[in-house]
């Protein structure tokens, strides 16, 4: 399968202020990059800079060939992120939300596919509330739910596992894995080892202690720092 990100001599940070060393890397389509480091490293930086979120200090990104343009509608169109920020249009309801990147990403039966995202993150009950009103856990739930319910080339989640029971831990990491099985390119973000050894192919370490991965699970580490 053909490589779904480059990343190449890329540098993160805040005014002119590197957070962590370059960073080099590639994901093909079907493989999973996971991005470890202790808290405050940069991971999450690298990772809001690669999605576009905030602009690089040095160094390329590229998805599909297509350099980083947030505002360019062929590169929004391959990459599908997932924050810890709670963006939410206030007056519209957890289906609603859903609705409206299914019907945006022109999804074959918008309804069907939402009523199955909904079942899965265990939305059902809330699909006719609005966000306010949904508890922390729920609105991560949703939040995944908008991530995962459009088509992308680059699938990148900060920490998914946060705010979430361990049955929906699981869950949400054999939907990683399903995306990637299906020729998906995954950057994750996590802090969960469990999940990084389920289904990372390999690891992006971001501080300065080397975590090596269960050899049975064939991951590589590449260092960032």
């Amino acid at each position: 399968m053909g490589t779904v990100l480059e990343v190449e001599s890329l540098s993160v940070g805040y005014a002119g202020d590197p957070v962590c060393g370059e960073v080099t890397a590639s994901v093909a389509a079907g493989e999973v990059l996971g991005i470890v480091g202790v808290n405050g490293a940069g991971k999450s930086t690298v990772a809001r800079t690669i999605a576009g979120r905030q602009s690089p200090l040095a160094g390329d990104v590229k998805v599909n060939g297509l350099l980083i343009d947030p505002d360019a509608v062929p590169f929004r169109r391959q990459v599908s992120a997932v924050f810890d920020d709670d963006l939410f249009f206030p007056s519209l309801t957890v289906r609603e939300h859903l609705l409206l990147i299914a019907r945006g990403h022109s999804l074959e039966n918008p309804e069907t596919k939402v009523e199955e995202e909904l079942e899965f993150f265990g939305l059902l009950g809330r699909a006719h509330a609005i966000p306010d009103a949904l508890s922390s856990g729920q609105r991560r739930r949703l939040l995944l739910a908008a991530g995962l319910i459009r088509p992308s080339s680059l699938l990148i989640l900060d920490e998914p596992e946060q705010r979430l029971d361990p049955q929906m831990r699981v869950a949400v990491g054999a939907r990683i894995a399903e995306h990637a099985d299906h020729g998906g390119a995954v950057v994750l973000v996590t802090h969960d080892p469990q999940l990084l050894l389920a289904i990372a192919s390999t690891c992006l370490v971001i501080d300065e202690v080397v975590r090596e991965l269960a050899p049975e699970h064939g991951a590589s580490i590449i260092s960032g720092s």
